[in-house]
């Protein structure tokens, strides 16, 4: 099988005070969140995703770009196999999107994500 990535479709950031970030974003954009709970703020932003969740105990602080993909599960296990491990295991996270994220050879993390409510964009589309 052959694992197509989509394009770059959330970008998450990793926030100390989400209600501090969701006023600055809300403000720089111009717009407010379009999903706003304590776990997670979604901003769409021309069809992409810019998100804001809190750091837990133990996370990495720092971004994490999440690719699209079709197939979560399957796009997890090819990365594991290519040398990635494990970061957090494939999710649904409600409304039909699933999420996973992998630690590359280099110790970043990279995520992967089917978002049935973004039309997909790949490289080869004109």
């Amino acid at each position: 099988m052959t694992h197509k990535f989509k394009g770059i479709r959330t970008l998450i950031y990793k926030v100390e005070d989400t209600e501090k970030a969701k006023q600055w974003y809300a403000q720089i954009l111009g717009f407010p969140p379009y999903f706003d709970e304590p776990f997670y703020i979604g901003f769409n932003v021309g069809g992409y995703e810019l998100g804001l969740q809190p750091v837990e105990e133990g996370e990495k602080a720092g971004p994490v770009t999440y690719l699209a993909v079709e197939d979560v599960a399957s796009t997890f296990q090819y990365l594991l196999d290519n040398g990635a491990s494990a970061y957090e295991m494939p999710a649904d996270v409600g409304g039909g999107i699933v999420i996973a994220s992998v630690t590359d050879p280099m110790g970043n993390t990279l995520g992967i994500i089917y978002n049935p409510h973004f039309q997909s964009r790949s490289s080869d589309e004109s």
